[in-house]
């Protein structure tokens, strides 16, 4: 199951990625913004970020104008990797080499259609494991200290 996010600027962006991904057969739930009111990124950005750190959600989206405040909000919870991408191939060997858990895309700065194929490499695309785990135990030991 995938858990979305979005503020007032994205929220549009959601709508249609949301019921792109629906139609392609996989299970969402839609953490907010519910509307175009003014809202901050954070609170939807944390909130997602939590539910798949808990384990409740495999993976998460989240969007914004940039991505950018959507990305550094998750990456604020102990547990995940977030990543703002723009094209396909980041997606790709973020999910590859960093195993990331939450995507987070710009509204403003992505078109639908584009989205749509950075959104499908992310979600297919497996961890390699290897030399990639020692690296992502580095990261998860600094988190508990």
């Amino acid at each position: 199951m995938i858990a979305l996010g979005s503020d007032h600027v994205a929220f549009d962006f959601k709508t249609s990625i949301a019921q792109y991904l629906t139609e392609a057969g996989y299970e969402i739930k839609d953490f907010g913004a519910f509307g175009f009111q003014r809202v901050d990124y954070f609170d939807f950005g944390i909130v997602v970020a939590e539910a798949v750190a808990q384990g409740k959600y495999e993976k998460g989206l989240v969007f914004c104008g940039t991505g950018v405040g959507m990305c550094i909000s998750a990456n604020k919870v102990k547990g995940v990797r977030a990543v703002v991408c723009s094209e396909p191939y980041s997606a790709k060997l973020s999910r590859q080499h960093n195993d990331t858990n939450v995507l987070a895309l710009g509204a403003r700065v992505v078109g639908i259609e584009l989205a749509k194929m950075i959104i499908d490499t992310w979600l297919t695309t497996p961890f390699e494991g290897g030399r990639h785990v020692a690296r992502l135990q580095k990261i998860t030991q600094y988190e508990r200290s």
